[in-house]
């Protein structure tokens, strides 16, 4: 559906900026169409973070309850960026205190790429607004 968008759209500049799983599609997609990608927490290894939790889960942000597949496993490795083509088009937001993925994992990841490693926060950033400004200093450069 995204790349759907992307294509069909007349936009002279594309930025992609994601969070957690989000962040994994962004690899994806600024490798696709060699843009920007501001990486928030990203999940840099989906499949392999998140084959443990097949079967019935509930939201991270709610109890609304959903079966994650074993096929959608499938679907991540084949989106999976095994590494990044231009660490220069990269942004990465990582937190310390994310409680969910290893932000020394981000770091590696995005080596030689513009990187904010956030002592302590936590894994949905939640003090974002104090870094805004950094991610716009970034889109616009």
């Amino acid at each position: 559906m995204v790349v759907k968008h992307i294509d069909q759209s007349k936009a002279d500049r594309i930025v992609i900026i994601g969070s957690s799983l989000g962040g994994f599609y962004t690899n994806y997609l600024a490798e696709k169409y060699q843009c920007k990608g501001i990486a928030l927490n990203p999940a840099v290894y989906a499949a392999r973070e998140l084959e443990p939790h097949v079967g019935m889960m509930t939201a991270y942000d709610s109890e609304e309850p959903f079966d994650f597949k074993a096929e959608y496993i499938d679907e991540l490795r084949a989106l999976q960026v095994d590494r990044i083509t231009n660490p220069d088009r990269y942004f990465l937001i990582a937190a310390k205190g994310d409680e969910l993925l290893d932000w020394k994992e981000m770091a590696s990841f995005y080596s030689g790429a513009s990187q904010l490693i956030l002592e302590g926060s936590d894994h949905g950033i939640a003090d974002y607004a104090d870094h805004l400004s950094s991610v716009i200093e970034f889109i616009e450069h």
